[in-house]
């Protein structure tokens, strides 16, 4: 035989023999992966929100006290209905009753002094102080000709310079007090002008008192600002109060606001007018509906949480929910119909890729398969299912993780199919 032939024998020999082992190790005889695969159906998802909030009014009334004091009397029951106008309770304003008859007292007098400035001052005052200028100035005059006078005489020598020396020194006293007096008549205009002024203000003073007291003491009596629900009266009669404490509140509760607290990384999703529904653990039977209103525009502490404040208008036509309980609230953020869908569990996620392992026929051996590591782009999700976008289609079938790592190109042999059981609706 040929050596070329001969070799070319046994080359063909080997690699049969290596193929035969390959179709060996393929068929089976070595131990595969055994899994569960799901094929991609076609559902409704809704994709939600849950979290817990607090129950506000919307336009709550909130009544201080204005003043230290006691309650004499309380003529409401909170939770109860109120009219607008309706005494809900008084308190003692004897101590602010007093001062507000002092200060209207001081007022009085201090626009009788304000008057009596404007007019120049008082009658008396005024006249006194003209009159004795008048005289001044009328001596003053009479002594200046009696001067003149006795200069003609002297110089014909029919007077002496004796009674022109004391008769010049009487013109000079006339003049310095007429100087005087006007001095004290202008300073007495200036006068009239300052007393104006400070009766001017403390006129304004005295009516700032009298009104700020005249509150105090129409605050003794708290009445309803409006119809609505009084949800908190914390005082009775009897109870002493300072000033700022809480006499009462209330509010329209036909429609309420729930602040809901969600947690950071769901905020993304949010958007304004969005159903949500409420549910309080004290009436587990009832449920509430609503809509989100404003969306958070920073993420705040609360307790170990980092949260965003999301605002919701809700009715509460039955009156049920109350200002401060804590409820739970489901936001109904995004709904899809009829789209591709696989189990949450058989998405893998590789920063902000998502991917599946396709199982794929193994064409090699009979009853194996192996896995295709496929990216896939992904939607909404609820608690147990994706959104699938792309990268599947139905008729594909995705294996599901187990207790062993699935890795790209695996030997594997599926051993339930039933997309039911897998996606707990069983």
């Amino acid at each position: 035989m040929d050596g070329r032939l001969r070799n070319r024998i046994l080359i063909f020999l080997v690699l049969a023999g290596l193929a035969a082992y390959a179709l060996v190790r393929l068929s089976g005889r070595q131990p595969v992966a055994k899994i569960s695969a799901v094929a991609p159906i076609r559902e409704n998802l809704v994709s939600s929100i849950s979290s817990n909030g607090k129950v506000e009014p919307i336009a709550p009334f909130v009544m201080r006290a204005q003043l230290d004091t006691f309650v004499t009397r309380v003529s409401a029951v909170e939770g109860q209905e109120v009219k607008k106008g309706q005494v809900l309770l008084e308190l003692d304003v004897t101590d602010a009753a007093a001062l507000l008859a002092e200060a209207r007292s001081k007022l009085l007098r201090a626009q009788d002094d304000l008057r009596t400035a404007q007019a120049g001052g008082r009658a008396d005052d005024a006249a006194r102080a003209f009159g004795d200028l008048a005289k001044a100035q009328a001596e003053r005059d009479r002594l200046q000709k009696i001067h003149d006078a006795l200069v003609r005489l002297v110089a014909k020598q029919a007077a002496t310079r004796d009674e022109l020396a004391v008769n010049e020194l009487a013109l000079a006293k006339a003049e310095a007090e007429v100087t005087r007096l006007a001095g004290a008549k202008k300073e007495f205009g200036s006068d009239l002008s300052l007393s104006g002024g400070r009766a001017a203000l403390q006129v304004e003073q005295a009516r700032s008192e009298v009104a700020a007291l005249e509150e105090k003491v129409r605050d003794g009596r708290i009445v309803a600002p409006d119809n609505g629900t009084l949800y908190s009266l914390p005082v009775k009669a009897g109870d002493y109060v300072k000033v700022g404490d809480l006499l009462a509140a209330m509010a329209d509760l036909h429609k309420i606001r729930v602040r809901a607290f969600i947690d950071e990384p769901e905020l993304g999703g949010l958007q304004p007018g969005e159903p949500v529904k409420i549910t309080w653990d004290a009436l587990p039977n009832r449920t509430w509906n609503g809509t989100t209103e404003v969306i958070p525009k920073q993420v705040v502490a609360r307790n170990t949480r980092s949260v965003g404040e999301l605002l919701c208008a809700v009715r509460n036509d039955k009156l049920e929910l109350l200002p401060n309980t804590n409820v739970n609230v489901q936001i109904n953020s995004r709904e899809r119909n009829n789209v591709l869908s696989v189990p949450r569990g058989a998405v893998a996620t590789e920063g902000a890729r998502r991917f599946v392992y396709v199982v794929k026929n193994n064409e090699l051996s009979v009853g194996q398969s192996k896995l295709e590591k496929r990216e896939i782009q992904v939607g909404i999700a609820d608690a147990a299912s994706y959104e699938v976008l792309s990268g599947l289609a139905e008729t594909d079938l995705v294996a599901l993780p187990g207790d062993i790592e699935l890795r790209d190109g695996m030997a594997v042999k599926v051993v339930n199919t039933d997309s039911a059981y897998v996606r707990g609706t069983r």
